[in-house]
C-alpha cells in the first residue's frame, strides 16, 4: 500500500526516490538563471494593463470589466508560459 507519513512529516518532505521512484536529475526551472521570473505584483500589473487596453479599445463603453480581467489573465498567463519554455 505504500509508506504512511506521520502527521509531522508532509509529502513534500519525503526524499525523492526513497520508495524506488524514478527521479529526474534535471535541474528545476525555478533554479535556471536564464528564465526571468515575474513576481505576483508584476503579473497583476500586466493583467491590469491588458484589461485597461481592452476597455480602451472599446472606448470604455459597454463590455464587462470582470470579463476583461479574466481574458487578460488568460492572455498574460499564456505569454508567461511561452516565455518559460
Amino acid at each position: 500500500m505504500g509508506s504512511t507519513l506521520s502527521p509531522s512529516r508532509s509529502k513534500r518532505s519525503r526524499t525523492p526516490g526513497s520508495d524506488g521512484d524514478q527521479v529526474s536529475r534535471r535541474p528545476s526551472r525555478a533554479t535556471d538563471a536564464s528564465i526571468p521570473t515575474v513576481s505576483a505584483e508584476q503579473r497583476r500589473s500586466m493583467i491590469a494593463e491588458s484589461a485597461y487596453r481592452r476597455a480602451e479599445r472599446r472606448g470604455f463603453t459597454a463590455g464587462d470589466p470582470v470579463a476583461d480581467w479574466l481574458d487578460s489573465e488568460k492572455e498574460v498567463d499564456a505569454l508567461l508560459a511561452r516565455s518559460a519554455d
